[in-house]
């Protein structure tokens, strides 16, 4: 297509300036012809993207194997070239990072561990790993590999609140990041013991209270001999939901705490945005881990890439361009991949030159519905009574 060397072109510009993390500027131009496919078709499917590449192949098979090279190379080592540029974006950042953990199945026989940073209402990959395994739960020895490699990128002035819900609520994973020095809030199960001192071991389900009501609990001690500790609880209800939420956290809670720990919902979104919502990674006929593995580089240049491309458009103003709502209705993944396509028919469009997201909260939240968004402020006027140990 005649458009698409445009787009070619603007990612090179992009994604050239860690051109030496990649060893062969050759796995460089692959890798960009895969993203300019994977945006323009909507669909992980290699025979998709293959008319979009301009390049001396006759046969769209001959780019189709090119692809299949690229995704097989052991040579790539995708999460170091990711470090590369998860470091230059947050090179500017400060303060406090909200970091979540989270899997996903693909075709019930593949599991997809992802640690994201939470931005803006969507989550952004910073580290993954894919691994032969029939459930999307799977024990610390399979994702400690993944929180190292989240650990090695992230930058050291950043201040890390780690995320996570109730299946990965392990002492190993507890001392894991304690030994870090990050802080966290982890969902904890209903049956999980808690222990006060003088007031001995309770199931955190006892302290829940009515509807509507939260408890703030300081001092408790977990692990099998209340050799953990002391940490702190949050009990109330879910945001949105009459799901109780038994938080577990570093620091003294507060009704703060229910907020913080809402924001790890960001990484359902991201994981709809892979899936169903957007890049329809079951599509893929790749069932090698390692392939996926790399595949898993060019949705998350891709994802970073287009978020980028929506914040710098709403910040110029130009939303509603894109986004028919009068509030912002749409994420900025999706107002930066409908401009991005926009760009086809209007030739004075131009793409951002260099990737760059500005920290700090979301001075355009989107707002959905009417009424999701009463829901959500319902939310923050919660009664809270707070329990000292």
């Amino acid at each position: 297509m005649a458009t698409t060397p445009r787009l070619y072109d603007t990612l090179w510009t992009v994604f050239s300036t860690n051109c030496q993390v990649w060893g062969d500027v050759r796995r460089l131009k692959t890798f960009l012809w895969m993203m300019v496919g994977l945006i323009m078709e909507g669909a992980v499917h290699l025979p998709d993207w293959a008319p979009y590449v301009v390049s001396r192949a006759q046969q769209a098979a001959s780019t189709v194997r090119r692809f299949a090279r690229w995704l097989h190379n052991s040579h790539i080592a995708p999460h170091r070239i990711w470090q590369a540029y998860v470091r230059d974006v947050l090179a500017s950042w400060e303060g406090e990072v909200s970091v979540v953990l989270d899997t996903t199945m693909l075709w019930g026989t593949i599991c997809w561990i992802r640690v994201s940073i939470a931005y803006r209402g969507r989550a952004l990959p910073i580290a993954w790993r894919l691994i032969r395994h029939r459930s999307a739960r799977v024990g610390f020895h399979d994702y400690r590999p993944v929180l190292e490699q989240a650990a090695q990128i992230l930058p050291e002035h950043l201040e890390v609140l780690f995320l996570a819900d109730r299946g990965f609520a392990d002492m190993a994973l507890l001392a894991w990041l304690q030994a870090q020095g990050w802080h966290w809030r982890v969902r904890i199960k209903q049956k999980m013991k808690v222990y006060r001192p003088r007031r001995g071991w309770r199931p955190v389900k006892a302290f829940l209270p009515a509807y509507g009501h939260a408890l703030c609990m300081r001092g408790v001690f977990v692990g099998p001999t209340a050799g953990m500790g002391p940490f702190h609880l949050a009990v109330g209800w879910g945001f949105d939901t009459q799901d109780p939420w038994y938080l577990l956290s570093s620091d003294p809670t507060t009704p703060e705490t229910f907020s913080e720990y809402h924001s790890r919902m960001s990484i359902e979104f991201e994981i709809l945005d892979n899936k169903s919502n957007g890049f329809h990674i079951q599509r893929s006929v790749l069932r090698d881990p390692h392939a996926l593995d790399r595949l898993g580089l060019v949705l998350a240049a891709v994802t970073l890439f287009l978020v980028a491309q929506g914040v710098e458009v709403v910040e110029r103003g130009e939303r509603r361009l894109v986004d028919p709502h009068w509030y912002r209705g749409c994420s900025y993944l999706k107002i930066g991949w409908r401009y991005v396509k926009r760009m086809f028919s209007h030739p004075t469009v131009t793409l951002i030159q260099r990737l760059s997201l500005p920290p700090g909260p979301d001075p355009l939240p989107a707002i959905a519905s009417r009424s999701q968004t009463r829901q959500a402020r319902s939310a923050h006027f919660y009664r809270y009574r707070i329990l000292y140990a």
